[in-house]
């Protein structure tokens, strides 16, 4: 009887027949979990892959190029393969080069960008702190708008106030760019 009643109590060690019966599962059972799929391997050779885009880069430069002269791109390309074309610069910036090469005192010119430059940063910050305030742009855009509707009303509707305007704005601008 010891002994019937210990192999009654024994558990077994797999879980495919329990009291002679296979193990219950649902007909439809979801998967536990889901996989993404694999990733390709990693190109063999990656110097190819960086070649093929380095060259892929330059003849679309070769091809920018050769638009901006005027050639064809075949002449532009039949440059030496060793040789860098080395482009012209824009003529804004031989301009801003020039000027920079007369300018005497560059740690002032220097300093004041910088000080522009400080000077704009901090009121783009007071206008944000302002527009986050509930009130105030509101007030703000009524204002602007009627600033607007006095103007147009003052400088543009009558003839002669549109001439004296313009005439303002032409003698402004020759002040400024120096010219007569």
């Amino acid at each position: 009887m010891a002994t019937g009643a210990s192999n009654s109590l024994s558990l077994p060690s797999s879980s495919v027949l329990v009291d002679s019966k296979p193990p219950r599962q649902p007909a439809s059972a979801p998967p536990q979990c889901v996989s993404l799929p694999s990733r390709p391997p990693p190109p063999a050779n990656p110097q190819s892959r960086l070649s093929k885009t380095t060259a892929y880069c330059r003849k679309v430069a070769r091809n920018v190029i050769a638009m901006a002269t005027g050639d064809a791109p075949a002449l532009v390309a039949a440059e030496a393969p060793g040789e860098i074309a080395t482009p012209e610069l824009p003529e804004i910036v031989k301009t801003v080069q020039e000027a920079w090469s007369k300018v005497e005192d560059k740690y002032a010119v220097t300093s004041l960008a910088a000080a522009g430059f400080i000077a704009v940063w901090c009121a783009s910050g007071v206008i944000s702190a302002i527009d986050r305030l509930p009130v105030i742009p509101g007030v703000f855009e009524v204002v602007g708008i009627g600033y607007t509707g006095w103007f147009v009303y003052k400088n543009l509707i009558f003839q002669p106030q549109r001439e004296a305007l313009l005439s303002k704005i032409k003698e402004t601008y020759s002040e400024i760019i120096g010219s007569g």
